[in-house]
């Protein structure tokens, strides 16, 4: 007869990373309702003003190949406390910017700084994350990044009454906060200390692009990143200008559709880690283009809010299984290096290209039609992992 082997605990480093992955969530939160009017400020328009958003994504994508070396040369921990202080840094600046190219650069900067922490988080998750349970690791990881993202608005809508400027120093401070927390808890770790062998080469990208996992995950990842933009960016505007919403109501749009993803995270989580990663993807993105078909199809408020929290279950179905996937092919190989840089920077291209690509869409041939081109793409990704192998390593009890 043979006994059930029990699941790994959860490394104490895994809720030290959670807690300040949801600080870092909650602060860029706060500051994402006052940035564009902060930028309006100093008196551009409209389309500079919405450029200072893109501004942090273009610097993420373009920093993305460095930020892997430095994550290879110096280790993930360094390098993911220096990104943090990098972001906190250029927030406090911004702060004080006097002009609107101070508040371009400062911003920029803060891109720099993005990647830098987000490349070494997801190595420090790699390596930290016991292998039967990286599926429950990522869903929690994913999911206090998605608590941060709704609780961060509401703080932040607040503090904007108290000037344009409070919210970023605000966010600054709580960077520094956590920058401190991680220092302190991950110091004497024996997990995070993995970061400095050098005895492990990383592993090569074409090695990894070999892998049948990995290529629909990079697909994925770039689909990701436009379902992300179209979240942000189209959703809101439906609710504004086709439904006839108050800003508010557009506002709980997107409420809705992070309360989806935290539904699903982390039962998601935990059932990639018993019956595989490709299941979950397929059946997530699956629900995914189905939901924003129907919110293509729809005029009735209502429905179109059943229809956005729908969508959050499927892209929450799917987050933590990508992780785990990248955890499962870089297992053993090394720190960081052009396997998670890839992962990261298809990510990022899909998030640049979104707000462009679909927005063009919405504007000439209307917000159904942009919403069907985004469920085609889901539809893609799902199908992409149709024909390949699952990645998750099964061991023996």
């Amino acid at each position: 007869m043979t006994q059930k082997t029990a699941a790994p605990s959860m490394p104490r480093e895994v809720w030290v990373l959670v807690s300040a992955g949801f600080v870092i969530a909650l602060g860029y939160g706060v500051v994402a309702p006052a940035l564009p009017q902060f930028a309006h400020s100093f008196g551009v328009g409209v389309t500079a003003a919405s450029a200072i958003v893109s501004a942090f994504a273009v610097m993420r994508l373009a920093f993305a190949p460095s930020s892997g070396r430095l994550v290879r040369k110096f280790g993930e921990r360094p390098m993911y406390l220096l990104g943090v202080f990098i972001v906190a840094l250029s927030t406090l600046a911004a702060a004080f910017a006097q002009t609107y190219w101070q508040l371009m650069l400062f911003r920029g900067t803060g891109g720099v700084g993005s990647v830098m922490f987000s490349v070494g988080a997801m190595g420090l998750m790699i390596r930290i994350a016991p292998p039967a349970i990286r599926g429950r690791v990522s869903g929690l990881y994913s999911s206090g990044f998605v608590l941060g993202s709704i609780s961060g608005p509401i703080l932040g809508g607040a503090l904007v009454g108290f000037g344009l400027r409070v919210p970023f120093v605000v966010y600054a401070v709580a960077l520094f906060a956590a920058i401190a927390v991680v220092h302190l808890q991950l110091r004497g770790s024996t997990l995070a200390s993995i970061d400095r062998n050098d005895t492990v080469e990383a592993m090569p990208l074409a090695e990894a692009l070999s892998i049948g996992g990995y290529r629909s995950a990079v697909v994925t990842a770039a689909i990701f990143g436009w379902v992300y933009a179209m979240r942000v960016s189209l959703v809101p505007l439906y609710f504004s200008l086709e439904l006839h919403q108050a800003d508010g109501v557009a506002g709980l749009a997107l409420a809705t559709y992070a309360c989806g993803d935290v539904i699903a995270m982390m039962p998601a989580g935990r059932l990639s880690d018993r019956v595989g990663r490709r299941p979950l993807i397929i059946a997530g993105m699956t629900v995914l283009a189905l939901a924003t078909l129907a919110l293509a199809l729809t005029s009735n408020v209502w429905f179109a809010f059943a229809s956005t929290l729908v969508g959050g279950i499927g892209t929450g179905m799917v987050s933590p299984s990508q992780q785990a996937v990248l955890a499962d092919v870089m297992y053993g190989r090394g720190r960081g290096g052009p396997v998670l840089v890839t992962y990261q920077m298809s990510q990022d291209l899909g998030t640049v290209i979104g707000p462009i690509v679909g927005g063009f869409i919405a504007q000439e041939w209307g917000f159904p039609t942009a919403f069907t081109v985004t469920a085609i793409l889901a539809g893609c990704a799902a199908a992409a992992w149709i024909m390949v192998r699952d990645t998750m390593i099964v061991r023996a009890a």
